[in-house]
Parts: structure tokens; C-alpha cells; sequence
């Protein structure tokens, strides 16, 4: 039996984050408000977006025409990869698109920075232009000063992994911990090692990609068509149930607003099944769909990684 899925988690800072949030990447404008709209009125109260998606307009006109109160959503946006040497230029130019005074979480989109702040990032020449004179940690010392401004209530980061915690966590000049950090994750790709670091830290991951993508959906695995089966429910459902008992929060997108709808409403797994869940990766060894670097960005599932990644870029 399903239902819908009102969780929340409690964040380092304090304040509570929907565990199943809405994501906007790559979303036309009008289908795009459309589908966040859709998304607030079926209970969504965690909308994910980001300076380089577009859609931080959309968001704000959405949240605004919902008529749902401010501070009943929870709205996370990001710092773009151009804008590593100023934050706050970057988180004002955010808020001034959303329409908004403030935003929940504020996260660094990738541990790298780019010289050119008007390039796309994930296009072959934004990828080229790596600002090598410049580190993640120190953006983080920047960063750390932002939530004295009242204009972001919990800041925190975005694929990073464990050599990432380390050099972040091990830097002398960070004084604040993540409170969250999103990273790509499904059944063919765990994350269980960051899974663990991360509570032991008390940083929340969240999942981006969490059903997988239009070049290998999870949804078609044989494994989790007999638990949707089993829990009359369908593969999302599954899919998104185990990424939030396992102690991941989760951002799916769609701009169909049946599955919108259906994202939403979670089930109950019993052990046995999330064991089936956390053994899926093993029928065929990690999968990443996002890798667009000229730099080393991932360490702690290499030995899985293939050599061939696939062409798709994004979050």
C-alpha cells in the first residue's frame, strides 16, 4: 500500500528538509512551471533547482502562484561553477531570479570552479576552462559566511565524495560542516561508502538521478519489477522507498504530471527487499551516468567504473 511521502529530516543547522523533493534540470520554461506547479499541488514541499537549470524563474513564479505560504517549501538552489570567487554576487543574482528573500539550502554545484562565470559548464568548451588557480575549499570559506546574511538558512555542497569530505573537513579555515550534499544515486550506483561517511558526519545526502536516466533507466531492472509487483506499486515507487529508508533524501523530475503524482507516494520495504534493492548494482557493476571532467572528480567508485563514460551531460 502506498502513501504519500510527508517525511522529513532534521539538518545539522536545525531546520527540516522534505526527504522527497521535485527536480527541475533541464525543464522548458512553460513545461517546467507546469511540472512544479503540478508538483506543489500534489504535496511536494522540496523543490531542487540551480543558477545554470534556467529554471530558478520558473520556481519562483510556481511557488508564488501556488498559493501555498513561503515557509511551508523548502526551495534549494546552487552556486554555478563560473561564480566560485563570489558567492555572494552569485546567491544574490539567484534570489533576484526566484523572486525570493531567501533560500533553505544553498549548495556548491560541483568541487570545481571555471574561469568563465557566462559559459555553460557542461558544454564541451565549459569543461575546458577549469580554473586551476582556485579550490573547492576555498569557495567553502566563502560560502561559510552566507547564512549571516539571512539569505540562505543551511549551506551545503554537491558531488562530492570521500576525498572530497577530506579535503574539505581536514581544511583549517572550515568551521561549518555540510548540511547536505547531492550526488548522483540509484540501485546501479549506491553510493554506500559515502552513504556512511556522510552520517558519520552528519551530512545528509541527496539523490539526484535517483530512477536513472533516459540512457539506462533503473525502472526496467527484473529485480524491481517483482517488488513493484509484490507491493502493488509501481518501479519509481520502489525506487524512491529504498533510497529513503536507506537514509537518502531524493529528487526526482518528470514533466508528465501522472508520474509527478505517483513520485510521491512511497511504500514500506520490508528487510529482505532492501537487501534485494542494495545487491541490484552487483548484476552490473556501478553504472554513473553523469561524467564530464578533464579533472579526477570521482574516487570512491572507480574500481567499478568501466572506462566508458556515457555522452550525456548534466546535473
Amino acid at each position: 500500500m502506498t502513501r504519500p511521502c510527508t517525511d522529513f529530516v532534521v539538518l545539522n543547522t536545525g531546520y527540516k528538509m522534505p526527504v522527497l523533493g521535485f527536480g527541475t534540470f533541464q525543464k522548458g520554461h512553460d513545461a517546467g512551471y507546469k511540472g512544479i506547479l503540478t508538483a506543489l499541488k500534489a504535496g511536494y514541499r522540496h523543490i531542487d533547482t540551480a543558477a545554470v537549470y534556467g529554471t530558478e524563474e520558473d520556481v519562483g513564479r510556481a511557488v508564488r502562484d501556488s498559493g501555498i505560504p513561503r515557509e511551508e517549501i523548502f526551495i534549494t538552489t546552487k552556486l554555478g561553477n563560473g561564480d566560485h570567487r563570489d558567492p555572494f554576487a552569485a546567491l544574490n543574482r539567484s534570489l533576484e531570479t526566484l523572486g525570493l528573500d531567501y533560500v533553505d539550502l544553498y549548495l556548491m554545484h560541483w568541487p570545481v570552479a571555471l574561469a568563465n562565470k557566462n559559459v555553460n559548464p557542461f558544454s564541451k568548451e565549459g569543461i575546458q576552462q577549469v580554473d586551476f588557480g582556485w579550490n573547492h575549499v576555498k569557495t567553502w570559506e566563502l560560502m561559510q559566511e552566507l547564512p549571516k546574511t539571512g539569505k540562505v538558512r543551511s549551506i551545503g555542497v554537491s558531488n562530492y565524495d570521500t576525498v572530497h569530505y577530506k579535503q574539505l573537513l581536514d581544511a583549517p579555515t572550515t568551521n561549518i560542516i555540510p548540511a547536505v550534499n547531492q550526488v548522483e544515486a540509484h540501485p546501479y550506483l549506491p553510493e554506500t561508502k559515502l552513504l556512511r561517511a556522510s552520517q558519520k558526519k552528519g551530512i545528509v545526502l541527496t539523490a539526484y538521478s535517483p530512477l536513472g536516466s533516459a540512457d539506462l533507466s533503473v525502472l526496467e531492472d527484473n529485480d524491481i519489477a517483482k517488488l513493484a509487483k509484490k507491493y502493488s506499486a509501481n518501479p519509481a515507487q520502489i525506487t524512491l522507498s529504498w533510497q529513503i529508508q536507506r537514509g537518502f533524501a531524493a529528487i526526482p523530475k518528470s514533466s508528465t504530471p501522472s508520474r509527478i503524482e505517483s513520485n510521491f507516494q512511497v511504500v514500506n520495504l520490508a528487510p529482505e527487499d532492501m537487501e534485494t534493492m542494495n545487491s541490484i548494482y552487483k548484476k552490473h557493476h556501478q553504472r554513473r551516468f553523469r561524467y564530464a571532467w578533464p579533472v579526477k572528480m570521482y574516487h570512491d567508485d572507480d574500481e567499478w567504473y568501466d572506462g566508458n563514460p556515457p555522452p550525456s551531460l548534466g546535473d
